[in-house]
């Protein structure tokens, strides 16, 4: 048997889908004129005006400077020896109460005490973190870290 002598076992239908006469002619299925039966339509999804009325958690947007954690207030060694005498207690609460730092946002912040400047008294700190340096020269000074 030839390549030219083969049988098709099923016809060649062909699909005339153009014209009045055809299977999807004058409006090709799209119903009648507008927006939904012209090419390259862009309906918006319905879906989308729900969506923008939902209330949304933002981004940082303005307030991009601001830090995320919580703020920390800052005192010297120096100020902590010149304010209290050996054996007191030291916490974020007093240093408040003695307007040694100032209160966030009604808060009474975390408070880091930094190494500038020398101390002498033997204080008791608690509540308090401590930078290395800060926390060797109380240490010299006899005093006590708690947490």
């Amino acid at each position: 048997m030839q390549t030219h002598e083969v049988k098709q076992k099923s016809k060649r239908t062909r699909h005339q889908q153009i014209g009045r006469g055809g299977k999807r002619g004058k409006t090709s299925g799209r119903g009648t004129k507008g927006q939904k039966a012209r090419a390259g339509r862009k309906l918006r999804p319905e879906i989308r005006d729900q969506i923008k009325k939902i209330p949304k958690l933002r981004g940082r947007g303005i307030n991009t400077n601001k830090p995320v954690g919580l703020p920390v207030a800052t005192i010297s060694v120096a100020v902590i020896g010149a304010n209290f005498k050996d054996g007191e207690k030291v916490s974020p609460k007093i240093l408040v109460d003695k307007k040694l730092v100032r209160k966030i946002d009604g808060r009474v912040p975390l408070v880091k005490v930094l190494g500038t400047g020398d101390i002498k008294s033997k204080i008791v700190a608690r509540g308090l973190t401590f930078s290395k340096a800060a926390a060797d020269k109380l240490q010299v000074a006899g005093g006590v870290v708690t947490n």
